[in-house]
């Protein structure tokens, strides 16, 4: 592995990719994934209108030869899934051929979350293909947001976990790192990020993009005042551990600050392409994007 890692994102020179659905907070286009193939960039996003349409609705995937212009190529509903809200979704090239597209959904009148995915040959397939549940959680574990890269020997999932014992502290949330051969079944390899009392991100702390060299970016926040309002740190991952970046967090100069759900796309430049959900002068959320 190399020992220099990547700039990470900053909010100086950001472009508008997908502009928030509307004006005002809680009106937010990001939670994004993207991934380069062949010269194509493509990516996904969540789009959320709270007032008129409660929480998150649909996943769009689009694809860009530039990064900055996008085609919308499918979306998918919430409804199609039974979920009450998508969060972030992961769009993975297969190792075998084809595609999947992993989705957070909320289940119905809880705090709880699970993971599904679709599968086709083709992106544009994707909301008719193969449907397969990935990770159901459990009673006192919802799961969602779902970092999945691709290994030499399978795939591998960095899994944003809500614990669910104590009311009212569901926002709570921890990262456990999972490996698989197919990206269908999965095999646990335990809770690799947690909060850290009395720092930025005590409240939980979430993976949110793996760079091959070892770059880590995650989402953290201080308390619970500050849901949905996430920053993003730094770390570097060996293989065996995380290590955080003492650099203090990344934020948006905007309104509530929030700077998260970052997404990385290394260039064959050596530069690196982010994505991330930033906020805006109103509170609404842009999903934008810079090169570093």
């Amino acid at each position: 592995m190399s020992t220099t890692t990547a700039a990470p994102p900053t909010y100086d020179d950001v472009q508008v990719v997908v502009p928030a659905p509307g004006p005002g907070a809680g009106n937010w286009a990001g939670a994004a994934s993207a991934v380069l193939v062949d010269g194509v960039i493509w990516l996904t996003w969540r789009v959320r209108r709270p007032l008129t349409d409660g929480r998150g609705v649909s996943v769009v995937v689009a694809r860009s030869a530039d990064g900055v212009t996008f085609e919308q190529v499918a979306e998918v509903s919430r409804e199609s899934f039974g979920a009450e809200s998508f969060e972030r979704s992961v769009l993975v090239p297969l190792r075998e051929g084809g595609w999947r597209l992993y989705l957070s959904c909320a289940t119905p009148d809880s705090k709880h979350w699970w993971v599904d995915s679709l599968t086709a040959d083709t992106v544009k397939g994707l909301p008719d293909g193969v449907r397969r549940r990935v990770h159901d959680g459990d009673r006192d574990t919802g799961v969602k947001d779902p970092v999945v890269t691709t290994r030499d020997d399978g795939y591998e999932m960095w899994l944003c976990c809500h614990p669910l014992d104590l009311p009212g502290h569901e926002d709570r949330m921890t990262t456990r790192r999972l490996t698989s051969v197919d990206g269908l079944d999965w095999i646990d390899r335990g809770e690799v990020l947690a909060g850290r009392p009395g720092v930025w991100d005590a409240r939980g702390a979430r993976v949110s993009a793996v760079l091959p060299d070892g770059t880590v970016l995650y989402d953290g926040r201080p308390d619970a005042a500050s849901n949905w309002y996430e920053t993003t740190g730094v770390a570097t991952w060996d293989g065996a551990a995380l290590t955080r970046s003492a650099q203090p967090p990344i934020s948006s100069p905007h309104s509530d600050g929030a700077f998260r759900y970052a997404t990385a796309v290394p260039l064959p430049d050596g530069r690196v392409r982010y994505y991330v959900e930033a906020a805006g002068p109103d509170g609404s959320h842009d999903l934008v994007t810079c090169v570093r």
